[in-house]
């Protein structure tokens, strides 16, 4: 993928990933603001998984944008494209697909395999 195509890939789903983060967050202050009232909710614990459900969402969009930083990194160091482990070229359909992705579909894979029980 050539460097003008992957700074706008990573820039636009940047604002995208910016985008949904504030609206969970917004969502998740809502959640709490609410806590005190009774309203519909006859459970508390509906209102405190919603809050659970907020709070890991906007977690995992947080850990989107640490990668699309350092896919940013990547791009500005000259090594994008490449798999931060083995350096080998990362293709570029996977990149296509997920333009901060940080290592080839094997080692990805291979990583996924290592994290189960």
């Amino acid at each position: 993928m050539d460097e003008a195509r992957a700074r706008a890939r990573l820039l636009a789903e940047r604002a995208e990933v910016q985008d949904l983060l504030a609206r969970t967050e917004a969502a998740g202050q809502e959640d709490r603001a609410s806590e005190g009232e009774t309203g519909d909710i006859s459970d508390p614990a509906q209102l405190l998984t919603a809050q659970g459900m907020d709070d890991a969402v906007a977690e995992s969009l947080r850990d989107r944008l640490a990668a699309l930083d350092r896919a940013e990194q990547r791009l500005e160091g000259g090594t994008y494209g490449r798999s931060v482990r083995s350096g080998r070229p990362i293709p570029e359909e996977r990149l296509e697909a997920d333009p901060a992705a940080e290592l080839t579909v094997e080692e990805a894979r291979a990583e996924e395999a290592q994290a189960r029980p």
